[in-house]
């Protein structure tokens, strides 16, 4: 049975409406290392995209396809050991503005791995559970127990309370 073409935007249009998702995606889970997370993303969304046979949730296509990015950098990463007697360096950073909690990203990046991933596709990359099993490649039932596992862990390491 042959695939039947599918009408798709230019890339481009695809690039111009979601690049602020896959960025602020990407470094929300590689961190340092999110702007080469984000052009990988690209540079595989461009490879699969003649070949798609649907046009429909193009965003939930991409993030899914920067999580796993994201994942990938994280586990080929070694141990580094800091540089001895290393001047500092001056770089600019994100606004403070971006980033309003910094106890509550320190408790986000403390998570294990997956519940860490599955809480910012959620609340980052703004998925829906659907979403969130796709990019992490589970069922939508493990994805809401991954998020509830981990919202529970924050509330309880930065004494929130729930009622």
């Amino acid at each position: 049975m042959a695939r039947e073409k599918v009408a798709l935007p230019p890339f481009q249009a695809l690039v111009d409406a979601h690049w602020r998702d896959v960025a602020r995606l990407a470094r929300a889970m590689a961190g340092q290392d999110g702007d080469d997370v984000a052009q990988r993303a690209w540079e595989k969304a461009y490879a699969a995209y003649p070949t798609l046979t649907s046009a429909k949730n193009l965003r939930s296509w991409l993030l899914t396809i920067t999580a796993r990015c994201a994942t990938d950098v994280h586990r080929a990463r070694k141990p580094q050991r800091p540089l001895e007697d290393a001047p500092p360096v001056a770089v600019d950073g994100p606004d403070a503005a971006d980033w309003p909690d910094p106890d509550l990203w320190r408790a986000v990046n403390e998570l294990p791995e997956r519940q860490r991933h599955a809480i910012t596709l959620k609340y980052v990359g703004d998925l829906d559970h659907h979403g969130v099993a796709a990019a992490l490649d589970t069922t939508p039932a493990a994805s809401r127990r991954l998020v509830s596992d981990a919202l529970a862990t924050l509330r309880t390491k930065l004494g929130v309370h729930h009622d």
